[in-house]
């Protein structure tokens, strides 16, 4: 099959290209309105669009070669369209359809990160801290309305070695 990596002879990287960033993430929702409000309201994302069909779009930061990072909220309730086929599949792919979200992280400075959590405070928003002393992050993780963990991710000093 064209494409296709061996498992028992994995491959090593030599593509000729890197990654610059993330592009976009996209989350169906069974509550499109609350979920627009509180990435609008709480996290204080710029809403780009809310499109026919049930899909608001929101800027997260500038991105790569004039590509904009995107979180975008599909409305579950919204016909499915049929992209992303696999290569092992004569017909195409459904997004989404059985695919699972771990978690969210957002990037921001320490110093914008401590603004969030007094935010969240000043709103009500629970929240819990973590710490990743083996990379120096810090993590601030709370909930969006339909149950998705966000975590709003700092670097605040250098790794323990």
């Amino acid at each position: 099959m064209p494409g296709a990596v061996s498992a028992a002879a994995p491959a090593r990287f030599d593509g000729g290209f890197s990654i610059g960033g993330l592009g976009e993430v996209a989350i169906r929702c069974r509550d499109l309105d609350a979920m627009e409000a509180f990435y609008a309201d709480v996290l204080g994302l710029e809403r780009l669009a809310r499109r026919e069909g049930g899909i608001v779009f929101f800027r997260v930061a500038d991105g790569v070669a004039g590509h904009t990072t995107v979180l975008a909220l599909f409305d579950a309730g919204a016909a499915q369209r049929r992209v992303h086929p696999r290569p092992d599949e004569g017909a195409r792919g459904e997004t989404g359809g059985r695919a699972s979200l771990h978690h969210l992280a957002l990037s921001l400075t320490a110093q914008a990160q401590a603004r969030a959590v007094a935010w969240y405070d000043r709103i009500g928003q629970p929240y819990r801290i973590e710490n990743f002393d083996w990379i120096g992050w810090r993590g601030v993780f709370t909930q969006d309305p339909e149950g998705n963990t966000v975590e709003l991710v700092a670097a605040v000093g250098k790794p323990d070695e």
